[in-house]
């Protein structure tokens, strides 16, 4: 299988061969109109995401609702549409599509901050000498309104510790945390080998009910300007200076994250 660097069905195909990393990645498929429907009769909820794409544009949450009568729902952006059948659902679909590669992937029914799901993402760099260190996580609240977690849809930034607490105790919070370490270290071996340049990425994690961390999405150019947002500044620092020691520069220009209150 060819493998097209850093989009999210070439990095699911990679990480996958992981047994580790397997367990804690949503199965994930190239839509088409088959597999889509084949993936709602299994799972009721999805996400289909443009497969190259970024900042959450163009993610939109499909259900296949049952009762006296079965409906397809989705969602993009703040517009919801039903439709009777999943033929109509899927042409209004696909030209939301554009002609562009989507998968679709099973959809995590994620914990909620006051009412509003979340996400994690978490920095992993190439340490000054040598080897890789997870450097910071922030947590990211969805818009009241809306279904992706980015700052740049209006999303939220929290320190993960205050997000958190209130769903677990100091030591599974410990636990959870070594895990989501564990497998962003697996995700940099799996992914330097068919990229050996690698020297940071991102890994946003879904928490389930069962504080499961699954992992939604790899990012290869992981904009750090939300870690300006939290109270403790020795993150970003610590961000930067693994950065520099490889040569990258960033900017720190929050332009549409909210800090969370």
């Amino acid at each position: 299988m060819r493998y097209r660097k850093f989009n999210k069905w070439g990095n699911y195909v990679i990480m996958r061969k992981d047994k580790m990393l397997r367990k804690h990645m949503p199965k994930t498929r190239i839509v088409t109109q088959r597999q889509l429907l084949r993936m709602l009769l299994q799972y009721g909820m999805i996400y289909m995401k443009p497969d190259s794409g970024q900042q959450g544009r163009g993610v939109m949450k499909v259900e296949m609702r049952k009762g006296r009568k079965r409906r397809y729902v989705y969602q993009l952006g703040v517009r919801k549409q039903t439709f009777a059948t999943y033929h109509q659902a899927y042409a209004s679909l696909r030209k939301r599509m554009k002609g562009e590669r989507y998968v679709v992937q099973k959809g995590v029914w994620l914990l909620r901050h006051r009412g509003r799901p979340f996400d994690i993402r978490l920095m992993i760099q190439r340490a000054p000498r040598g080897g890789f260190k997870t450097t910071g996580t922030f947590t990211r609240v969805a818009h009241p309104r809306k279904i992706v977690t980015n700052g740049s849809q209006g999303g939220s930034i929290y320190a993960t510790d205050v997000v958190l607490r209130k769903f677990a105790s100091p030591a599974r919070r410990r636990k959870l945390y070594r895990r989501m370490n564990i497998l962003a270290h697996r995700t940099v071996r799996q992914l330097r080998h068919v990229s050996p340049g690698i020297k940071e990425l991102g890994l946003d994690y879904a928490i389930d009910r069962n504080l499961k961390p699954w992992i939604l999405e790899v990012n290869s150019k992981p904009g750090i300007s939300p870690y300006t947002l939290l109270r403790d500044k020795s993150i970003v620092r610590r961000i930067v200076r693994y950065g520099k020691a490889y040569g990258k520069k960033y900017s720190l220009v929050v332009r549409k994250a909210k800090r969370g209150t």
